[in-house]
């Protein structure tokens, strides 16, 4: 009898060795390569799923993996294209990254039809995991909702009770927008203007004034990237800051920060759910990211991106190959948010019902240039929000997938 139970197992042992050994997935990171967020996206989330793959192939020596990637220029109907290009052309399982709302919300829609996985590691749309959730998407690194809630919600308590909104006029902007309006007037401040700016401003200058005419005590930047280091120099060139004028930063990256230099960023308030130097782990695989990118520190993008794919892999393994159920999109999700998650990135989390991934935010503060000691030492942490506070309410998102 032991012996019979014996070979069984070498039998179920050689069956899996053998999947392993025919499994094959493509990753397709659809980012921003040319625009304004191909700093805090683009080639270095495309290292960042290199380096995902690379660790979970330490466990996994057999099982193949392709990382391919590709521009999607800010622009929906080029992201569409290109991502049922992959689809029906190509063999790409799992699409990672995106870094535009628009683009996200336009290819979850696609994957979603071609029930492949989507893994939003750069989108913020709260309404990826709301109103617009799918069974094939998992949002992972923040949302609107968590970031409206850390920046605009510390800004308002500590006294900016007049806000006035210079805001990216597309998708992830409005979202944005709406989710900080609800903050600041909960806690008692009100919104007197607004305005919206195309995606790749290069002068904000009547925007800026048309805030500084308003009466406003904060600027909040429903923006990102190239758009907010654009907003924040020429904020700083107006004198805005040196009469009291707070600015809000509602996604701002460590790269801004370095582009924009810290003393032009100095004091500036930033929720992000990644910084390199948090703690042992953090600061581990920063260090080996930087050492192949330059010696750039990874954003919460790139973080993202390496978390979100290797999770994705963790999960297609557990399911025993690519074939079967796990060439089924809805089907590798479910495994995703079945299992914990784990990594140097991001510690222990877990993924919802909804594709919400859930894990702590930070509320940071731009160190002054007296407080730093390097080049990427540029914040210091103000408050560690827990994941049940910072991300919206399972029951408020109105996605289907819940109902």
């Amino acid at each position: 009898m032991k012996q019979k139970s014996l070979l069984l197992a070498c039998a179920l042992l050689a069956l899996q060795s053998q999947a392993f050994a025919d499994a094959s997935v493509k990753i397709g990171v659809l980012t921003d390569l040319s625009g304004p967020y191909a700093d805090l996206s683009g080639r270095g989330s495309v290292l960042a799923t290199q380096m995902a793959v690379e660790d979970f192939r330490k466990a996994h020596p057999d099982f193949k993996v392709e990382v391919v990637s590709a521009d999607h220029q800010n622009k929906p109907d080029v992201g569409s294209a290109l991502a049922r290009k992959w689809f029906d052309q190509d063999g790409v399982d799992v699409v990672v990254d995106a870094a535009s709302s628009a683009v996200a919300l336009a290819v979850g829609q696609i994957i979603k039809d071609k029930n492949k996985v989507f893994l939003a590691s750069g989108p913020a749309s709260s309404d990826i995991t709301g109103k617009a959730c799918s069974p094939n998407t998992v949002q992972w690194t923040y949302d609107t909702y968590a970031l409206s809630k850390g920046t605009g919600g510390a800004l308002a308590r500590s006294g900016g009770d007049k806000w006035f909104f210079i805001t990216a006029d597309y998708a992830f902007g409005h979202a944005m927008e709406r989710d900080t309006s609800r903050f600041v007037e909960a806690a008692g401040g009100k919104v007197i203007g607004r305005v919206r700016a195309p995606i790749n401003t290069a002068d904000f200058s009547s925007f800026l004034l048309q805030a500084q005419a308003s009466g406003a005590n904060v600027i909040g930047l429903a923006n990102a990237g190239a758009d907010t280091i654009n907003s924040v120099k020429q904020a700083a060139e107006f004198g805005l800051t040196a009469t009291g004028t707070r600015l809000a930063g509602l996604l701002v990256f460590i790269t801004d920060v370095h582009s924009l230099g810290i003393k032009a960023a100095q004091g500036l308030v930033v929720t992000e759910a990644f910084y390199w130097d948090l703690n042992d782990a953090t600061r581990a695989f920063s260090k080996r990211f930087a050492e192949r990118i330059g010696g750039r520190m990874p954003s919460q993008v790139h973080a993202g991106a390496y978390s979100a794919t290797l999770h994705y892999l963790k999960a297609l393994a557990a399911l025993g190959s690519k074939d079967g159920v796990a060439a089924n999109g809805v089907g590798i999700v479910e495994k995703m948010k079945e299992l914990p998650t784990q990594d140097e990135a991001f510690g222990n989390g877990v993924i919802r019902k909804d594709g919400r991934k859930l894990h702590s935010m930070y509320l940071f503060e731009v160190k002054k240039s007296s407080e730093s000691t390097g080049t990427w030492d540029l914040y210091k942490p103000i408050a560690r929000i827990p994941a049940e506070e910072a991300f919206r309410p399972l029951a408020e998102g109105e996605c289907p997938l819940v109902r």
